[in-house]
């Protein structure tokens, strides 16, 4: 598989003035595709997630995870037996278990994190999606997107011990390792928070700009939250009132979001190939920084906070294949290429 060349900056776009502390564009940091890694069919793939302690990168795609070394790229294994499609993934490591879902069943399946093999299937609700591990409660939870609920799992019995009602469609989760997780509200345009103690939803903070919110990152240090929106716009949100920082422009088609809290860095991975820069200066400034190129497809993402450095799935395009239109009028997803599916590894210069 050819890897890409060193990757360049490109210049900054304005920032939106719908917020004040939204500071004009600057140049972006260099990053450069330190490796290519290879992962093949099946093809359609969904999160990506970096687990800190066993410098693992696991990568949701079809009826599995692929699990790899995230620092040489050595695929360590695969977590299989999911034909209803994988999406998110949770790692408990305390309790030796790690968590991803069969969506079309509405389940979510347990697994070893020595063997890879899974272990016993929990009853959520249809379109079981995103999962966040909480590490005050100790619980997990799975996002049933569809179903507008949350599914807590408590992984010392392996069985689900709440269901969270939202009230409408959802994304994904963050916890903020205060007592308090907090979930896109894609369906209404909103921040849902939970109490993990009681499992209860204990606040709905409108986020009005930001159509259907889908990648979602926290700042725990200034508690600010970072919501990608399909309109193509940033929105900050503080974790503790639910007030809207500031909004920034992102590329189109995004799908997931990360913060360096290092560098201070927000960042927004994009299916128009491009993964959008911005910094947090402080609590209520913001600058975006532009993009850097990845490659279309590009919409899924993790990073490695130690070091970094970030991880993006992409796969080659049908240069064949129409592209179709989107509900919107505007042109949806072009179609990928079987078998090309690889995990661009993007360092920091």
């Amino acid at each position: 598989m050819k890897c890409l060349p060193p990757i360049s900056t490109i210049a900054g776009f304005a920032a939106l003035t719908s917020q004040a502390f939204a500071q004009p564009a600057a140049m972006a940091p260099p990053y450069r595709v330190a490796k290519t890694v290879a992962l093949g069919a099946p093809d359609r793939w969904d999160y990506l997630v970096y687990d800190g302690p066993s410098h693992r990168l696991y990568v949701s795609h079809g009826d599995r995870l692929t699990v790899l070394d995230g620092r040489d790229g050595t695929i360590l294994g695969a977590v299989e037996g999911m034909p209803g499609g994988t999406h998110g993934i949770g790692i408990v490591t305390a309790a030796g278990k790690g968590y991803t879902d069969d969506g079309r069943a509405g389940e979510a399946v347990a697994f070893d994190l020595k063997s890879f093999k899974t272990g016993k299937r929990i009853k959520a609700e249809d379109d079981a999606d995103g999962i966040a591990f909480d590490p005050p409660s100790g619980h997990v939870f799975v996002v049933d997107g569809d179903s507008k609920v949350l599914t807590v799992i408590d992984p010392a019995t392996d069985t689900a011990i709440a269901t969270v009602k939202a009230g409408g469609g959802l994304e994904y989760a963050v916890s903020g390792n205060n007592g308090k997780l907090y979930v896109d509200g894609a369906e209404n345009r909103e921040i849902v928070r939970v109490d993990t103690r009681t499992n209860t939803v204990d606040a709905h903070w409108p986020i009005p700009g930001c159509t259907s919110p889908h990648g979602l990152a926290i700042d725990t240090a200034s508690h600010r939250l970072f919501v990608s929106c399909l309109n193509a716009v940033l929105t900050v949100v503080n974790a503790e009132t639910g007030a809207v920082a500031a909004t920034l422009p992102i590329g189109q088609g995004t799908d997931g979001a990360a913060f360096d809290p290092k560098r201070k860095l927000i960042f927004s991975s994009n299916n128009d190939g491009t993964l959008s820069v911005i910094r947090e200066e402080s609590p209520q400034s913001f600058r975006s920084l532009g993009s850097i190129p990845t490659a279309v497809t590009g919409k899924n993402m993790t990073i490695d906070p130690d070091t970094g450095r970030l991880y993006v799935a992409v796969a080659d395009i049908d240069p064949n294949a129409p592209v179709p239109m989107g509900a919107n009028g505007r042109p949806g997803r072009p179609r990928p290429l079987p078998g090309t599916l690889k995990v661009l590894f993007l360092d920091p210069e």
